[in-house]
């Protein structure tokens, strides 16, 4: 049927955006009006007679999707558009609500000319998508901010807390449950990823786990939300780390220092180019190579690789989920007498970037292996005698970012820090061939006399260089000494 040129009087709630009148598709096919505002879609029958609901409201907070296509007939001039629901309903013979899967298919044919409606029908689908992706905006308004709702929120209205962002949202979402007095018991939320920040390491991670090849973008993003959807939960291990200032932070996936820290801080410019930003850091970073002076020493891990431990939970996990009738789918430290200066030597690193400081943490697991920082370390760690160095990172992740597999052995929960520093003194051909080579993690193999390589449970590090960045888990730290102790499997992660 026609596109309805006038348009109804705007509603008295919210101002409407789009009218039409087009035939409902189904076992009946129906004229209805379609009334579209920023929250609701509207259905009514242009003709109540014909029996059942005359009007229908869907909420877009309920809508996963739409869509715009062909018919297959290709007499069929007409095109469509559909919009998929998940709303609220009463169980059928059985109390409360659930979700149910709710699909209305629209038949769009004002014209003739098939390609006219076929614009037509993408225009509707297209303003749905805006208005649903809209309703999903509301989340975090400011840095810290998913920090503090996860600190104060009641956990037992939730089965599990996805995290549709890049690393550092889930860094603040971790360390919000483990500043709960109820951390223990807060911090066995199944947590899950859907990566939409530009580094996405976790995410990646996670499909590296699968045993999948490598993949990046929106297939990445696929590859998650089926793991999602199969709900099997694994132990995370987490890394405590402690800086001078004496803030306790707890991560998940690495602690840099020297150029890693400074391409991922000093390249949040060219975030608008997507995860190209990490390669622009590096050629910029390459062609003024910095050397950092410092202190690193390290506790080697005494077992090997241990094999990871598989929660298979998917039957508790999903008992809690909303089932639908129909398809399914889709130690303490003490104060050191000074403090470094955080810098980018360009004056450009962003201060939303640093996590806000906030005193050590009176939560948490004990940090057994670690003395003060400032005491010695304990007599049997092992002390790097170089002093020179290009980067310094330890990572418990397989990646850094979608396209760096920095450390191909990591698992989930091993209980291992994979430590890997660069000694100065590496040429910047040498430096760029193993950035390169870290895509398919060939790294390890390029036999560097630069590059060390060690699985530790705890390590510090000591700057002597008065300037420069660190990270933890990409996110901007105060500059100065820290150490860091891994605690297997503390938390849970929706994985496979």
């Amino acid at each position: 049927m026609s596109s309805k040129k006038t348009e109804p009087k705007k509603s008295e709630i919210c101002p409407v955006l789009m009218y039409g009148e087009f035939m409902v598709t189904g076992s009946m096919k129906v004229r209805c009006s379609l009334i579209l505002t920023e929250t609701e879609l509207t259905v009514q029958k242009i003709s109540p007679a014909l029996g059942g609901r005359g009007k229908v409201v869907y909420h877009l907070s309920d809508c996963v999707g739409c869509r715009a296509y062909r018919s297959h007939d290709s007499t069929d001039v007409g095109a469509y558009f559909s919009a998929y629901f998940y709303p609220l309903r009463t169980r059928w013979m059985r109390s409360g609500l659930a979700r149910q899967r709710v699909e209305q298919c629209f038949r769009v044919a004002p014209d003739q000319n098939p390609s006219v409606n076929l614009q037509e029908a993408q225009r509707w689908s297209r303003a749905i998508r805006e208005r649903v992706l809209h309703q999903r905006q509301q989340k975090t308004e400011r840095q810290n901010h998913a920090r503090e709702l996860v600190r104060e929120a009641d956990l037992s209205k939730w089965d599990a807390l996805v995290i549709m962002s890049g690393d550092g949202l889930l860094f603040e979402v971790v360390n919000g449950l483990m500043e709960r007095e109820d951390w223990e018991e807060a911090i066995q939320t199944p947590l899950g990823v859907l990566p939409g920040g530009s580094g996405n390491a976790l995410a990646a991670s996670i499909h590296h786990f699968s045993g999948l090849q490598a993949v990046s973008s929106e297939e990445l993003l696929i590859s998650c939300g089926f793991i999602l959807c199969k709900g099997l939960v694994s132990q995370l291990d987490l890394t405590s780390v402690c800086l001078a200032s004496s803030q306790r932070l707890f991560s998940f996936l690495s602690l840099a220092w020297g150029f890693v820290s400074d391409v991922d801080i000093e390249s949040e410019k060219y975030r608008h180019v997507g995860a190209a930003r990490f390669t622009v850091g590096t050629l910029v970073r390459l062609a003024s190579l910095r050397v950092y002076r410092g202190k690193l020493a390290y506790l080697p891990t005494e077992n090997p690789m241990s094999q990871p431990s598989l929660v298979d939970s998917t039957a508790t996990f999903r008992q809690r989920l909303p089932q639908s009738n129909s398809d399914s789918c889709c130690p303490s430290n003490g104060l050191l007498g000074h403090t470094l200066q955080n810098s980018s030597n360009s004056n450009n690193t962003p201060k939303s970037k640093q996590s806000n400081p906030s005193p050590l943490s009176v939560f948490g697991p004990t940090d057994f292996l670690l003395n003060p920082l400032n005491q010695p370390v304990p007599g049997h760690w092992t002390v790097v005698q170089d002093e020179d160095f290009v980067l310094v990172v330890a990572m418990y992740q397989s990646h850094l970012a979608e396209d760096m597999l920095a450390a191909p052995a990591s698992r989930l929960d091993d209980g291992i820090i994979h430590l890997i520093y660069v000694k100065a003194g590496i040429s910047r051909r040498s430096l760029l061939h193993l950035f390169l080579a870290m895509e398919k993690g060939g790294h390890l193999n390029t036999n560097c006399p630069h590059v060390v390589y060690v699985k530790v449970k705890a390590l510090r590090l000591e700057p002597y260089s008065p300037k420069g960045i660190i990270t933890v888990d990409g996110e901007l730290v105060d500059y100065g000494p820290v150490q860091a102790q891994i605690h297997g499997s503390l938390a849970r992660l929706i994985a496979w």
